[in-house]
């Protein structure tokens, strides 16, 4: 049996952090789907068209052989929806600090009450990624400071693009 993991986010933009969390599951899972949440609420940065596409250019320099099959997905709606879908046997989530497990910890004890079949797998960022949050790389690279130990210089790009 196929195992699929899905690992969603908004992505904006998609940051050293996420490639971790993305390379580490593309060695446990044998197809790995990386959902673009639409997430209009957050007033994103960057489009949706462009979030996916930004994430599938960064992905392809880090996948390989020996490695999960890998695609790029947008959605809206709600992540346990779209993991059925999707044939997902678990949703990963990137940890950085206590912080974060607390949401993650209720947002995990709500998926499993809506499909109990889907796990939620937890992955601790790398200690060198602690702090990287794609809110903050956005509001230094507004601010006019470098985002080059955040983001891939290909990024690092796009964001000077917008903040032009």
């Amino acid at each position: 049996m196929e195992r699929v993991g899905l690992y969603p986010g908004t992505f904006d933009p998609v940051t050293i952090g996420h490639m971790d969390i993305i390379s580490r599951a593309l060695r446990l899972y044998d197809r790995l789907i990386i959902g673009v949440a639409a997430n209009e609420a957050k007033g994103p940065l960057f489009s949706l068209e462009e979030r996916v596409e930004t994430v599938r250019e960064t992905v392809k320099n880090i996948a390989g052989e020996g490695l999960a099959q890998f695609e790029v997905r947008p959605f809206d709606g709600l992540l346990m929806h779209f993991a059925e879908k999707c044939g997902a046997s678990a949703i990963i989530r990137g940890l950085r600090a206590v912080s974060d497990f607390e949401f993650e910890f209720q947002m995990a004890s709500m998926n499993e009450k809506l499909n109990p079949d889907i796990e939620t797998v937890f992955l601790m960022a790398d200690v060198r990624h602690q702090a990287v949050a794609s809110r903050l790389v956005k509001e230094i690279a507004k601010l006019g400071g470098d985002v080059s130990a955040f983001v891939t210089p290909e990024v690092r790009e796009k964001l000077l693009e917008k903040f032009k």
